[in-house]
Parts: C-alpha cells; sequence; structure tokens
C-alpha cells in the first residue's frame, strides 16, 4: 500500500534518528501530527509559541549533531518559526523546519492566512521549497536534509493543507548520505604559516567552537608554541577547566582584562576555528594567522598573513610536523613568560572576581562601602548567585543562558568543566531562548540535569512555554536573575552617558507565577537564604523556577575599559541621581 506524504516525512524523520518534533498544532499539520501519533520512538512535543519550538529544535541539534525539527501551521504559525530559526542558522546547526500552507489550487489568490513561505524564509533558509505533488517525495524531503547537514543549516519544506494525506503513486524509502569529508589546506600553505610561527616570539591562541573536535591538538599546539589560549564564549564547553593550563579566559564585554593583554600583547595571533566578530577587540599591528573551514571566513574580521582552509584538527597536526622542533636538552625551544605572565594575570582576576562571589561580601569593609554606591537595597549580587550555581550544578549539566547580563554572569562564573555544555544565543543574540533551549536539550534526556540562565526579560518573553515544560514533565531549573532591569541595555545607555530609559521592567513575582502553573517556585531576596536555595531548587524532582532579586546596578566592567566608558557612566549617574530627585526627567 503507498504511503501518504505526511507518513513518508515521519518515517524518514524516524530513520534519521529524530525523537521529538516540536510546534504547535492546527490546519495543515494535521495530516502530519497524526503520522506522529501513531508513530513509536518519535515524540510531538507541542509548545505554546512556534519561536521557542524553533529553539527547542536549534539547542538539540548543537548538542546532539543529529538534525532538529520543528513545524509552523499556515501563515501566522510558520511566521512566529523565524526569530528561533535564524538562531539556527547563525549556530550553523542543521534543523528541519516542516511549514503549513494553504490548498493547493489556493496559492496565490490572496487566501486566508496566506503566505509566501518560499518568500519568508528566503533568507533564513539554505534549502527552501513547496511541495507541489506527492510524487516530489521523497527526494526533496531527502534534498532538505542534506542541504541542512551538507551547509550547516536550516531547510525548510512547506506542505500544503491538502497534500499531507494524498498517496504517492511510486513510493520508495527515503535515502540520505550524511559522511562529512574531512578537509586539509595546501601543503604549501602549512608551510608559510609554520614559518610565521616559528619566527614569532609572543603567540596568543584565539580559539573557537570550530576546534571543539581537536582539542588535544589544540593543546599540543599552544604548548609548543607556549601560547596562551584566549577563549570564545562557545569554546568554554570545550577548552575551560583546570586540565587546560593555557586558557585565560574570554576577550569582548564579557571578557577579562588577562585576555585583553594576552592578545595586546603577542606578537602573532593563531585564530583556530572562530569567526570572533567584535572587530573593536582585536589588537592592530598583529601577524595572523587562521585556521577555518570556510575559506570565506578567513579575513573576514582581521587581516591575515596566512590563511588555512580545513579542518581545525587536521590542520592543527599538520601544523605541529611543520614547525620546528624543540630544541634538544631544553624544555622547549621558546621563551614561555608571556603565557606565564598571561596565566598569572587570569588566576588573580579570578580570585578577585572569587571575593565579589562571596554572598557575605558586601558585609565587609569595602563591601559596605561599594554598596552604598550600587546597591543600597542589598539586593542579591548576580556573581554569587552564579558562583552558587556553578559550585552545585552537577558536572554533566547542561546550561543554557539568556542574551544579555545573564550571559555575562555565566561566562564569569559557570566552569564548563567534566561533561558540561553550553548552548545560548550567542551568535543572533536574541532575547527570551534559554528557556525553550533547556525545554529541547531536556527532551533529550530528562534524567541529566539542565539548568537555564534566564534574564526577567527573557523570561517573560516567552512566559508561556513554562507550561510545556509542566506539561512534559521536563525537569529543568530555571534561575531567573531578576534585577527588574534590561541590564544589558542599561549598561549599554550608561556607557554611553545617557541615563537609563526604558529599561525597567514591572516584574511579577516570577515563582508565584509558576506556582500558579503547577510548577514550584522559590524566591530569594536574601543573601543568606541564597545557597539554601539552590540546593533545594536542585533537590526538587521535576521542573523549578528559583527568582533570584539581584542587583540592577551590578557593573559587569570590560576587560579593557575606556576612559570615554568611565566618563560616559560617571555622567549617566549623575543624570540618574538628578533625575531621582523630581525633575521632570530630562536630564
Amino acid at each position: 500500500m503507498a504511503r501518504t506524504v505526511a507518513r513518508v516525512i515521519v518515517d524518514a524523520l524516524s530513520e534519521l534518528g529524530v525523537r521529538q518534533v516540536f510546534g504547535v498544532v492546527g490546519d495543515a499539520l494535521n495530516p502530519l501530527t497524526d503520522a506522529l501519533r501513531t508513530t513509536d520512538g518519535v515524540e510531538w512535543v507541542g509548545c505554546r509559541h512556534e519561536e521557542a519550538a524553533a529553539f527547542a529544535a536549534s539547542a538539540q541539534s548543537q548538542l546532539s549533531g543529529t538534525l532538529g525539527v520543528c513545524m509552523g501551521t499556515v501563515g501566522p504559525g510558520s511566521v512566529h518559526l523565524l526569530n528561533g530559526l535564524y538562531d539556527a542558522a547563525k549556530s550553523h546547526a542543521p534543523v528541519l523546519a516542516i511549514a503549513g500552507q494553504v490548498p493547493l489550487a489556493e496559492l496565490g489568490s490572496d487566501y486566508f492566512q496566506e503566505v509566501d513561505n518560499d518568500a519568508l524564509f528566503s533568507d533564513v533558509a539554505v534549502f527552501r521549497a513547496t511541495v507541489t505533488s506527492p510524487d516530489q517525495l521523497p527526494q526533496l524531503l531527502e534534498l532538505a536534509v542534506r542541504n541542512a547537514f551538507g551547509r550547516k543549516g536550516v531547510a525548510v519544506l512547506t506542505v500544503p493543507g491538502d497534500l499531507g494525506e494524498r498517496e504517492l503513486s511510486t513510493d520508495r524509502p527515503a535515502r540520505f548520505s550524511l559522511n562529512s569529508p574531512v578537509t586539509r589546506p595546501e601543503k604549501s600553505a602549512v608551510r608559510e604559516a609554520a614559518e610565521l610561527l616559528d619566527r614569532a616570539e609572543r603567540v596568543t591562541l584565539l580559539v573557537g567552537w570550530g576546534a571543539r573536535h581537536a582539542r588535544e591538538d589544540v593543546l599540543a599546539l599552544a604548548d609548543r608554541l607556549a601560547a596562551p589560549m584566549v577563549l570564545t564564549l562557545k569554546a568554554k564547553e570545550c577548552f575551560e577547566g583546570d586540565a587546560n593550563p593555557f586558557q585565560v579566559g574570554q576577550t569582548g564585554l564579557i571578557g577579562n582584562p588577562a585576555a585583553a593583554s594576552a592578545l595586546e600583547e603577542a606578537d602573532t595571533l593563531l585564530l583556530l576555528g572562530t569567526d570572533f566578530p567584535y572587530r573593536d577587540w582585536y589588537p592592530e599591528g598583529k601577524t595572523v594567522v587562521q585556521v577555518d573551514t570556510e575559506a570565506t571566513h578567513i579575513g573576514r574580521r582581521v587581516p591575515v598573513e596566512a590563511g588555512l582552509v580545513g579542518d581545525t584538527g587536521a590542520t592543527v597536526r599538520d601544523l605541529l610536523t611543520h614547525l620546528a622542533a624543540p630544541v634538544a636538552g631544553t624544555d622547549g625551544a621558546r621563551d614561555r613568560s608571556h603565557l606565564e605572565k598571561a596565566r598569572k594575570r587570569f588566576q588573580e582576576w579570578r580570585t578577585g572576581q572569587a571575593r565579589l562571589a562571596d554572598p557575605s561580601h558586601d558585609k565587609g569593609l569595602i563591601g559596605r562601602l561599594r554598596s552604598t554606591f550600587d546597591n543600597r537595597s542589598d539586593d542579591i549580587r548576580p556573581e554569587a548567585l552564579a558562583a552558587v550555581v556553578d559550585r552545585l550544578a552537577a558536572d554533566d549539566a547542561v546550561f543554557t543562558s539568556d542574551t544579555g547580563m545573564a550571559t555575562v554572569w555565566l561566562s564569569r562564573f559557570v566552569e564548563m568543566r567534566g561533561e558540561r555544555r553550553l548552548i545560548g544565543s550567542y551568535n543572533l543574540g536574541s532575547m527570551a531562548n534559554a528557556m525553550p533551549q533547556a525545554l529541547g536539550a531536556q527532551c533529550l534526556d530528562r534524567e541529566r540535569q539542565v539548568v537555564a540562565f534566564c534574564g526577567d526579560g527573557g523570561l517573560s518573553m516567552l512566559l508561556g512555554d513554562l507550561m510545556t515544560l509542566k506539561t512534559h514533565r521536563l525537569p529543568v531549573k530555571l534561575v531567573v536573575f531578576d534585577n527588574r532591569r534590561l541590564g544589558m541595555v542599561k549598561l549599554e545607555q550608561e556607557q554611553a552617558g545617557l541615563p537609563e530609559f526604558g529599561t525597567v521592567l514591572d516584574n511579577p513575582d516570577f515563582a508565584a507565577v509558576a506556582e500558579a502553573m503547577g510548577i514550584p517556585g522559590i524566591r530569594v531576596t536574601e543573601p543568606a537564604e541564597l545557597e539554601k536555595a539552590v540546593r533545594r531548587a536542585f533537590g526538587t524532582p521535576g521542573p523549578v523556577l528559583l527568582d533570584v532579586l539581584t542587583n540592577p546596578d551590578e557593573v559587569a566592567v570590560p576587560a579593557k575599559p575606556t576612559v570615554e566608558q568611565g566618563w560616559g557612566f560617571a555622567v549617566a549617574k549623575v543624570k540618574e541621581i538628578v533625575r531621582s530627585h523630581g525633575d521632570d526627567g530630562t536630564a
């Protein structure tokens, strides 16, 4: 018996190892969700918003390396997928989106809810197609999946409402050939890069997510070059911890002075598997060698003397064979003072940060003095919250973080030790990603601890999908940094010399909201209660929302603050103080 369009699609998803499909039911999706209902091993996860569904699918793809799948029905349902799909695209995550469409005969007639999906998804998708005949399957589906994997992005397959139940006249199993090639740069390019590195006196590595499968090779290279290793945020997962004696943390707005100095004081930079986008944070006048799998990424952010296009692991192994061998009878051919200086600075910075993270910090002399300026209400410091979570969370926990200050605190105080994983909207920079990404992560393994670092603004944006956690009994631990602010925007305004405006959030008691939804809620207002509350949250079965009132005036000092930023911040604070004393708010 010939299969229907819906059955062909769902059977193929099952064969690909897809375990969950995320979306909102209705209209054109009904044949597909009915096929899912009758398929063992593939679970339909009904969300409250399609954006959350797309974020969840993207998180699954990034964590598992398999295909993430989401669905949106006709018109608005598909439109709602867009932001989460953009996050997948910017994260190079293979995701398949099934989009509903009006009946085939109504296409182009401005029918109720009709949207041109091929145009809608033209910017976000590496592949998009509308099924206009059952006999286009399974070929169109094969093309969609191969493009998603081969081009590391989003594929969109649109299914009109009257096609899902129609049978194929000629049926066959779907076939996917999904092998990934390992590429290497030309030997002459490797020799040229090795010569540049041999001549360098002080090399610093900037290592990104693209080097994640080459950890041991990268560590060997850092040792050979006596090079400190600056990490991108996504590289924390692979290269952080005491087992890496070369890493000095992150650069950029979330970074630290040791990493900034390691970059500035080098004469040669070696970029491995990163397309770090913030040009202002690259030092000037350096010799730059870059390794990337994408030729279009070479030199995109900073001019390079040698660009090597290839797999990071294979390329680093080739580099190691071409670098000058260590001098016999010595500890190595290179002076290690650049590395040792960077590591010493990093350890000193971490010691200072640990003092800030102590919940009793504000009770000491320095803490009391500081708090008179930036924490008059004695709110909990976000550093303390992040540090307690880091200490008590499992060594194989999956962390997600909302864009903004929640990511700053995670970056500085949560160490990706053991088998920990990290997901966030670190390329698109969307709000509201942490909770739905945690939803997708928890569906992969309901026994593994999943911790979402939620901003209050981000959580409230997609608040409805707390019910998805509850309905599917997903034991995600939501840690809410409740500073009643859009904190990163506030910081941006103040650094520019502007008083904060439009950033104040009139929040509910999020713990009480969670309780009303059937999820245990814990609200913390006192620093002394913090550790006990985190222990309780982690020890409670099922989903838990931990609502922690944190200091809205906490300042995340950049890795290399400028005089202009400091002056702008001072001016902004004066304006805020003047305004708070009763003027008309125009200061």
